[in-house]
């Protein structure tokens, strides 16, 4: 049997301040945008491009000579339990000009300029011939969930053991770049989820909600 349901609807701004925050509990729990963290992953690429780490996962040549990424291989997982964090996954050799590189993209971004000093120090002191792949292992998404072997190049292109010691520095650094990924992911987080940023939302979407801020059942 079929009955009719009447209801009184409240634009966002005409709601009382605790039935707004009911509201924004409604959109960050069903209506929060998908994806949100893409805008950070074509950033994080970009970086890494600069840095000389490639972390795309296939790369596609169209007829009209332009060339796209279908993916970008990182991972995380956020942002309030102990094993949470970020970790890439690709290759890494040396990229001429990135320290001056990434401080003309970034140029207040000091944790960045000392991945790349970092990076450039360390290849100095190895005439350039640094490499490294960098594999997810293990069921969380941190930084240290990753297998990273570092290689060096000798003069007839076959690749030797440059030690522990340029192993464990090499595959710190590239985990710091991890770590800022983790908490560029985490500032975009929280400001897409702070109240302005969903209000904003809510009003350009023109959700309507109950009295006590609930979700309208009148959806047109």
């Amino acid at each position: 049997m079929s009955r009719r349901i009447c209801e009184t609807v409240f634009q966002f701004s005409d709601l009382e301040e605790s039935s707004k925050e009911a509201a924004r509990q409604w959109y960050r729990e069903n209506a929060f945008a998908d994806c949100w963290w893409d805008t950070v992953y074509e950033d994080a690429a970009m970086v890494a491009d600069i840095l000389g780490i490639d972390l795309r996962t296939r790369k596609v040549q169209f007829r009209n000579g332009e060339t796209r990424y279908d993916g970008i291989n990182i991972g995380f997982s956020g942002f309030s339990c102990q094993g949470d964090g970020a970790h890439f996954q690709g290759s890494y050799s040396y990229a001429k000009g990135a320290a001056k590189a990434i401080r003309e993209y970034a140029p207040k971004d000091t944790v960045l300029h000392g991945i790349a000093d970092s990076l450039q120090s360390i290849q100095r002191n190895h005439f350039y011939k640094l490499k490294a792949s960098v594999k997810h292992s293990g069921h969380y998404q941190h930084q240290y969930c990753t297998d990273i072997e570092v290689a060096k190049e000798d003069r007839d292109g076959y690749d030797l053991a440059p030690g522990i010691e340029v192993e464990k520095e090499v595959s710190e650094i590239l985990r710091s770049f991890m770590q800022w990924i983790y908490r560029q992911l985490e500032k975009e987080y929280e400001f897409r989820n702070s109240d302005e940023v969903v209000d904003e939302e809510i009003a350009s979407n023109g959700y309507e909600f109950t009295e006590s801020g609930g979700r309208s059942i009148s959806i047109h």
